[in-house]
């Protein structure tokens, strides 16, 4: 009886020994199942372990996905590459109702975590989604089985074995085949079975080489792995991983089942012992359902419905949901454009609640390409497929090579029958009209308001002059002006725009813009240019001071509201009342006025970009122009027909000092004469008061005569076009000869030769001054207007440029 307790005490204490060996074991990254039902997994809800310990992941539903994962973290030792190993082999059973159509698959997976819970099912076998797939960060290695081939991921084929690292399109992939020895080829097996399946996955550190082979259950293993592939896992694994397994279904489904699973990180896996694996339920028969009549009945109908999608889905489904118009000009445009399809589920199908604003040319949704994961922000514009629309796209495609941090960015367009969809970076803060009109507290103070100014004036100046081409925006408004997460102003929305050479003049088109934003010449003539998108931009200005729109009903114009202030000498009153007065009167002031410039109906009296960002940055002095000063007085005027054409600068110089004066020099030598150039005299009398103002400028055409441009070489215009000269005179004393003298010239057809000698013999008539053109020794960019001669009655001719 002692003996026989001792024995007895012997066995326990053995018995105990092992079990603290095997838990040591699987502490030290080891562990063997043979059957689930004793194994702590980590398993989804839909996950089920059967009674006899079969590991059932997914079942015959559809769009299912199922995980189950060691419990434990498995330490890695990705710090030193050479230890850094592990070997696996596990047994599994992918049945389906009807081989060779069921899916989606399953995967080996290593991964940080055991949530998985924002993953996708289908093709991305509950790994990853959209968002995620293909990102680094991911650090996931995964060795799938996969049963359906889908394009997207450059699958091979519907029945093969791909090895994953952070992305569903395989590092390396092959069709399911093992080596026989006794045959001495590879033969080829369905993952979709009767019969289970084992694998095994070996890495080894020391050669950076991960294996995978695969063969039907019981079979022994190949001596050829089926993949083998050079991979260094120290870049992609943590110290720290869990181990577990992943399966999907989609439109198609199978039961996903594993029998058995082996691991070991400091050697080879245990071998599963066959005998002792659960075995997966018999596969359900067709027969068994239903009767021989209801399968014909189903086999009829199933052909039906593969021709109805074969000949109707494929055709309507991919020609008119995601139908196109792609002409072969447009190849050449390959890589600016956006398939309708990626613009479609960008915007989860243009639904309602992608919407994030509409306009009078198009509606604008918010969306994410699939491609890349950016936001954009998509355009809908109806267009005509006529003439136009090669030239349109030419010009669309051009705008996408803009680049300046106060442009909203074009990514790409797509053309479909009726409409044009542009993709532009999406801003988060969205448009200024939003929020300048929005009761949200606290509005927009001044400070920001200044500076999305100063960003827009920026960006619009690059456009008219600093690009390789001219380009008109042709639609100015705050709607158009996007917010970034900063506030920072970026000029969007080139659906209108339009381009032209530098040194050109734009053609006529169809007169287009916002109500209160469109100048009125272009209303005229249908000739939009440079001036166009200044008095945009003037009503703009004035529309962020004032907090109002250029035109409301029942309102008086703003352009009148300003003028009205200007005049009374009260200016601020025009300033936005949500304010509170918060703001730099200097600024404000600089704002109103620079705007009512910039807005005036005669463009002759606009400044051009780059003068206005020049006052805006305080790089130039803008005049203190008095409440009773005359330049308020043209604006009072500037809608009546008159013969005067009257320029910016000469209504600086009647209202300003000497210092405006070489301002505006300073202002013409920064732009260096890009294509245009003037001289131009102010007429005064003893007292100092102006008579006359004149000047006359080298505007753009190809249609001097020789004579011409011989003047032009000897007055030293180093720079200049070949041009037509234009010519403004101002009369601000009330010389009824001068006026005679003007109405009865056509300035706009007089050559260089004519103009120099009718103004000549026009100022020697009337104050007995002989002006000459008396040629610079110095590489001067403008030539010099001196006089020759004495003045009579002490009257004196001061030259400025301008």
């Amino acid at each position: 009886m002692a003996a026989a307790a001792l024995l007895s005490l012997y066995f326990r204490i053995t018995f105990i020994v092992c079990w603290i060996c095997l838990v040591s074991a699987q502490d030290e990254g080891q562990f063997i199942y043979e059957g689930f039902n004793e194994a702590k997994l980590q398993i989804d809800p839909s996950v089920r372990i059967h009674q006899n310990g079969l590991l059932q992941l997914t079942n015959t539903s559809d769009i299912q996905r199922g995980h189950a994962f060691h419990p434990s973290p498995i330490k890695f030792n990705t710090s030193s590459t050479q230890s850094l190993s592990f070997s696996t082999s596990f047994v599994v059973s992918i049945n389906s109702e009807t081989p060779m159509f069921g899916g989606q698959g399953m995967a080996f997976v290593i991964a940080p975590s055991m949530d998985f819970s924002g993953a996708e099912s289908g093709s991305y076998l509950g790994l990853f989604n959209i968002s995620n797939n293909r990102l680094s960060t991911n650090h996931i290695l995964a060795v799938e089985l996969d049963t359906v081939q889908t394009p997207e991921f450059k699958d091979i084929n519907g029945n093969h074995v791909g090895i994953d690292v952070n992305s569903l399109i395989s590092n390396d992939s092959a069709p399911v085949t093992y080596f026989s020895v006794a045959e001495g080829k590879n033969i080829s097996f369905n993952l979709e079975s009767e019969n289970a399946i084992e694998v095994w996955i070996d890495y080894r550190g020391v050669e950076k080489l991960l294996n995978v082979t695969i063969a039907p259950n019981g079979v022994q293993k190949p001596t050829r792995p089926l993949l083998s592939t050079y991979i260094d896992l120290s870049e992609i694994l943590l110290d720290s991983m869990y181990v577990g397994f992943s399966a999907s279904t989609g439109t198609r489904a199978s039961d996903h089942y594993i029998l058995g699973w082996s691991f070991n990180t400091s050697g080879q896996a245990q071998n599963l012992d066959k005998s002792k694996l659960p075995l997966p339920p018999p596969l359900r028969k067709t027969s068994e359902k239903f009767g021989e009549s209801t399968i014909i009945i189903v086999v009829v109908v199933a052909v039906v419905v593969i021709l109805i999608i074969i000949g109707g889905a494929v055709y309507i489904v991919r020609k008119k949901k995601y139908e196109e118009i792609y002409e072969d000009w447009e190849k050449e445009y390959g890589p600016q454009r956006i398939s309708y399809k990626n613009l479609y589920k960008a915007t989860k199908g243009f639904k309602d609640e992608e919407l994030i604003g509409e306009g009078g040319s198009g509606k604008v949704y918010r969306g994410v390409l699939p491609s890349s994961g950016i936001q954009v922000a998509v355009k809908r514009v109806s267009h005509s497929s006529g003439q136009g629309m090669k030239q349109f796209v030419a010009e669309i495609v051009s705008m996408g090579k803009l680049r300046h941090r106060n442009l909203v960015q074009l990514r790409g367009y797509c053309r479909r029958r009726g409409e044009l969809l542009l993709a532009y970076d999406f801003m988060p803060n969205g448009s200024l009209d939003k929020i300048l009109y929005s009761d949200i507290r606290p509005n927009l103070n001044w400070f920001q308001r200044f500076q999305i100014l100063r960003g827009v004036g920026y960006g619009l100046l690059y456009l008219h002059e600093e690009w390789e081409q001219v380009v008109l925006h042709r639609d100015i408004k705050p709607g158009n002006i996007l917010l970034d997460a900063d506030l920072n102003g970026k000029l969007g929305d080139f659906g209108l725009a339009r381009l032209y050479d530098h040194g050109s003049l734009p053609e006529t088109t169809n007169v287009a813009g916002t109500v209160g934003y469109v100048a009125p010449e272009l209303i005229r003539t249908g000739q939009a240019t440079t001036s166009t998108d200044v008095f945009s931009f003037g009503s703009f200005m004035l529309e962020v001071a004032c907090g109002r729109r250029p035109v409301e009903l029942q309102k008086v114009d703003l352009v009148v509201l300003v003028l009205d202030c200007w005049n009374r000498g009260a200016i601020l009153d025009a300033s936005d009342p949500k304010l509170e007065g918060l703001y730099v009167e200097e600024q404000m002031k600089l704002v109103l006025q620079l705007g009512m410039f910039c807005s005036h109906p005669n463009p002759a009296t606009r400044p051009s970009m780059r003068q206005v960002v020049q006052y805006l940055d305080g790089e130039a002095r803008f005049p203190d122009i008095p409440s009773n000063s005359n330049v308020i007085d043209i604006f009072k005027g500037s809608n009546e027909a008159s013969s005067t054409v009257i320029s910016f600068f000469s209504l600086l110089e009647g209202s300003s000092t000497s210092q405006t004066m070489s301002t505006m020099g300073s202002i013409l030598e920064a732009r260096g004469c890009p294509g245009e150039a003037g001289i131009g005299g102010a007429l005064k009398d003893a007292s100092g008061k102006i008579l006359l103002l004149f000047s006359f400028y080298l505007g753009v055409m190809d249609s001097c005569s020789a004579e011409v441009h011989a003047i032009l070489k000897a007055c030293q215009l180093v720079s200049y076009n070949r041009s037509l000269v234009h010519c403004h005179i101002s009369i601000i004393s009330d010389s009824k000869s001068a006026v005679a003298w003007i109405k009865g010239k056509d300035f706009g057809h007089l050559s260089m030769t004519h103009l120099v000698y009718d103004v000549r013999n026009f100022l020697q008539d009337m104050v007995g001054l002989d002006i000459l053109f008396k040629p610079r020794a110095s590489n001067s960019l403008v030539n010099s207007l001196t006089k020759d001669g004495s003045a009579n009655q002490g009257d004196k001719l001061q030259w400025g440029v301008f």
